[in-house]
């Protein structure tokens, strides 16, 4: 059965709900547009994490968006210690600081891409080797990079899904690399924070392969929305849902019904 991941999404230290692909770096002398924003807490990060604990709810993350995060997301791991995750910024020399600091598994996808974009596999063993294959999740956000409708593709995003990398989601690639972590992280950059519909294709591709454990994020509008992912995946696909949610400001989804029926 398919499992509601919770999350944590961190910008400027508050707990936000951004639409994908808004959050963007300055160019050279200029300042950087504000990010459009779904959603903005009053409560603290480790408000979110007590009421997950509470709940019971396991392999939720935590995302770093930008700096000025880590005092917001040590406060979330201590208040649900091994319950959590922790993505943005993960480095070989910083991944056991968070483990260390109350995380499950640490979330890596910008720093296992070279100067140019490149995926690099020495960068990846490094990482593993700093915390173990059974801690590490692999992020393959992606955006589509074929408008086909009948072939459509997607490859990676890095740097908050600014920069398109030339690793496409395909299953030879996700078995490679499964042997390399403990589960994937799957955003659909281009209708994340959207609450218009998932990107049925890519729920379609991802629910023919079951190399490891995988979360998908990104449009999650309604519950049928979430059905078709269950469906699509045989129960495989995990799914994690933002913007929709009341708990974030969303009046479509009721988190007292994700609890019922995860």
């Amino acid at each position: 059965m398919s499992r509601f991941r919770p999350c944590i999404d961190l910008h400027e230290g508050r707990v936000k709900q951004i639409v994908g692909g808004t959050l963007k770096d300055a160019a050279p002398n200029t300042v950087a547009e504000s990010p459009v924003e779904n959603f903005v807490a009053d409560e603290p990060p480790a408000w979110f994490a007590d009421r997950y604990r509470q709940d019971n709810l396991q392999g939720g993350h935590v995302i770093k968006l930008g700096p000025g995060n880590d005092e917001a997301a040590c406060q979330a791991l201590a208040a649900y210690p091994g319950g959590l995750q922790i993505g943005g910024g993960i480095t070989p020399e910083n991944a056991l600081q968070w483990i260390d600091a109350g995380a499950s598994h640490v979330i890596v996808t910008s720093w296992l891409f070279d100067q140019a974009d490149q995926f690099d596999y020495a960068r990846l063993a490094d990482i593993v080797a700093a915390v173990g294959k059974k801690r590490l999740v692999i992020d393959l956000s992606c955006r589509q990079t074929d408008a086909c409708p009948d072939q459509p593709r997607w490859h990676v995003a890095s740097n908050r899904w600014q920069t398109i990398t030339p690793l496409e989601i395909t299953e030879p690639n996700l078995d490679r690399l499964s042997k390399y972590c403990a589960e994937f992280l799957i955003h659909a950059a281009d209708v994340e924070g959207q609450c218009r519909g998932i990107d049925h294709a890519l729920v379609r591709l991802l629910g023919k392969w079951s190399g490891c454990p995988m979360v998908y994020a990104g449009g999650i509008a309604t519950m049928s929305d979430i059905e078709e992912i269950e469906n699509e995946s045989s129960g495989q696909l995990d799914y994690t849902v933002g913007s929709a949610l009341d708990l974030f400001g969303g009046r479509t989804i009721r988190y007292a019904d994700l609890i019922h029926r995860t």
